[in-house]
Formats: C-alpha cells, sequence, structure tokens
C-alpha cells in the first residue's frame, strides 16, 4: 500500500493547491488555476479523483472546470452558487469519503472571510483555505470580527497535533506582524527563523499545526494579555474582549 502525501503544487503567485497522493490517485483541494495541476498529474503519472473547494474566490475555484473536461470527477464545496461547478454540496456536520485514499472528511463551517466558507477535516489534516493562515487569519471581505473569532475558535477544538493546510504562502509576512503584536513571544522569533530557512530554498512553510498557531498566532491568542494590550494601544482605547481584540488586529494587518 502506497503511503498518503501531500503536496503543494503552486498557482499564481502565492496559492498552494494541496494535492494528496495515493498510489495513481490525486485529489486536489482549491484549484484555483488548472496548468499546473495538469502538469503535475501528467509528470507523475496520477489520475484525478476529487476536488474540494473550500470557498468560491477564483484563486480557489477558477481550475475546476478545465479540471473537469479531463477528470469527471466529484467536486466537494459549499453550498454557494458562485461556484456552478461543485457537484456535492456540503454544510457543517457532513461526512464524505475519498474512497482512493480510505480518508473521510468532516465539514466544518467557518464563513468570516467569505459567508460560506468551509473546511474539510480528516486523516489528521485540516484544509481551511484562507480562514486560518500561519500566524494570520484571511481578511473579512464579507463576514465580522465575531465571525472569525468564532471560526478560530471553531478550528481549535480540533486536536493539537493537526496539520493545517492552508491556501497562500503568506508565512513570513505573518510573523513579521505577529512579532509586531507580541515581541516578547520567543516561539515567533524561532518560527522566523525556521520559515526564512524554508523560503530561502523556495520550499513551502506549510503545514503547519494547531499547536503551534495557537502558540504564535495573534489571531488565536485573543485572550493573551500582550496582544490584548498590543492590540488596545494601537486601537487607542481599553479593549476588554476578544472579539474586539481580533477586531482591532484584523484593521492592523490590514495596513501593516
Amino acid at each position: 500500500m502506497h503511503d498518503l502525501t501531500v503536496n503543494p503544487v503552486r498557482a499564481f503567485q502565492d496559492n498552494y493547491v494541496w494535492t494528496l497522493r495515493q498510489g495513481n490517485n490525486a485529489a486536489v483541494v482549491d484549484p484555483g488555476e488548472a496548468a499546473p495541476v495538469l502538469a503535475y498529474l501528467r509528470a507523475h503519472k496520477l489520475t484525478l479523483t476529487a476536488i474540494l473547494n473550500t470557498h468560491h474566490h477564483a484563486d480557489h475555484v477558477g481550475g475546476n472546470a478545465e479540471l473537469l473536461e479531463h477528470y469527471p470527477v466529484p467536486v466537494y464545496g459549499p453550498y454557494d452558487e458562485r461556484i456552478p461547478t461543485v457537484s456535492d454540496r456540503v454544510r457543517e456536520g457532513d461526512t464524505f469519503m475519498l474512497p482512493a485514499f480510505g480518508i473521510e472528511f468532516q465539514v466544518l463551517e467557518i464563513p468570516a472571510h467569505t459567508r460560506t466558507h468551509i473546511a474539510f477535516y480528516g486523516g489528521g489534516m485540516l484544509f481551511c483555505g484562507d480562514t486560518l493562515f500561519a500566524c494570520g487569519c484571511g481578511r473579512l471581505f464579507e463576514g465580522t470580527p465575531a465571525d472569525m473569532h468564532a471560526a478560530l475558535t471553531k478550528l481549535a477544538q480540533l486536536p493539537a497535533a493537526t496539520r493545517v493546510y492552508c491556501g497562500h504562502e503568506y508565512t513570513l509576512s505573518n510573523i513579521k506582524f505577529a512579532r509586531a503584536v507580541e515581541a516578547g513571544n520567543a516561539e515567533l522569533a524561532n518560527l522566523e527563523k525556521t520559515a526564512g530557512a524554508l523560503r530561502a530554498k523556495n520550499e513551502a512553510t506549510l503545514p503547519s499545526t494547531l499547536a503551534q498557531e495557537l502558540r504564535t498566532n495573534p489571531f488565536m491568542r485573543c485572550s493573551e494579555p500582550a496582544v490584548i494590550a498590543a492590540a488596545s494601544k494601537h486601537a487607542g482605547e481599553r479593549l476588554t474582549d476578544a472579539v474586539s481584540v481580533l477586531g482591532a488586529l484584523r484593521e492592523w494587518k490590514n495596513n501593516f
């Protein structure tokens, strides 16, 4: 039996199309463009068996149609008419099997970046699109700070060893911001060195783990005194609840 691997196929400037491989079978998460995925499949003699979409943005679903022309496979995604190529719409609490991989995925609704954003959790892996990033979170295009706090709180309940596969290579810029928020966090200084070394070799800094995010990600540390103090100072007012802290951090990061 071939072991399951997960490989980042690069798309656009900083997107990752996460590609699950087992034997000759492949499944892809958030294929924003088809060409690099098709090239990867051909190079490794793989057959695409499924597509998973976390949200409707074009840089995550734009390759669906072309991939389907080559491989008529199921497309799992949220209940969102803006992704017409989804064949199997899923919501909170739904589960589905990827038979070629023997993995059952659980669907988590995590609206904030977009109103219908979902994540897929299974096999110790979390594919979370643009909600949770290494040391960061997504912009609030269709949601509120309360939505994002609820989404991150939900993800924080998963096992600490969960491997976090997010949609973009934003780690170094996120660490820079996180260190501005929490300058005394030694874990961040160590992570910056590790991530910097990987990027110097043009390698992915991902996956992260939930344990790492809980130690380093300011958006998941909104109840920590140092994070509250930094957010309050930036906002120019005393913030007393985690949602307000997250909102202040997100506004700060938007202009960082």
